[in-house]
């Protein structure tokens, strides 16, 4: 059986761990020691260097009326299932919907261009899976050898300006698949 990668994104690993515990078939390991064991899980040492990697969320500035307008484009280029239905004209409103791609390409794992590719013609309906990857290279968000045999995520701290798309598309998908007859849209009431 393959497997594929599914992305999993926590905003708050302690609360997640404290959920997973309830669930626990038998005496769960201690909070401290499950916070540990998720870390490593996502492939750090510890729970205290994915901290530190990642620290505090800071608390999401007011965003100016620009950004606003950026990200109010951003979404519109996304459905309701959050795929990317076309290509934005505006250069700085393509960076911004790159994120959505970067952050759902796995972290700190060599992937091949096949594997690159199933990532971004799942998240695309417009049919242009090569200017995507083209793009996250040209972005610094994805590194690639130059044979094109391995490509590699490059980690970093999105903006606040990304992690606020990354959060809405995210939130249109989990809608979506609440409701998978009504596209995420309230039911049709008569």
């Amino acid at each position: 059986m393959s497997s594929h990668p599914i992305p999993l994104v926590i905003e708050d690993v302690s609360q997640f761990t404290r959920a997973l515990r309830k669930h626990w078939p038998d005496e769960p390991p201690g909070h401290a020691n499950m916070l540990s064991l998720v870390a490593k899980a996502a492939g750090y040492r510890n729970h205290q260097v994915l901290k530190a990697e990642f620290g505090l969320p800071a608390p999401e500035a007011a965003f100016t009326e620009l950004e606003e307008r950026r990200l109010r484009d951003a979404l519109r280029v996304f459905d309701l299932e959050g795929q990317m239905t076309r290509w934005p004209l505006k250069t700085s409103v393509q960076g911004l919907c790159l994120a959505i791609f970067w952050a759902t390409l796995p972290a700190r794992r060599d992937l091949t261009e096949k594997e690159v590719n199933a990532v971004l013609k799942s998240g695309e309906v417009f049919g242009d899976h090569v200017l995507l990857r083209r793009c996250l290279i040209e972005h610094n968000m994805v590194t690639r050898e130059r044979d094109g045999s391995i490509y590699r995520r490059v980690e970093r701290k999105p903006s606040p300006l990304e992690r606020a798309l990354i959060r809405a598309v995210s939130e249109r998908k989990h809608a979506a698949m609440r409701d998978p007859i009504g596209g995420g849209r309230p039911a049709f009431k008569a």
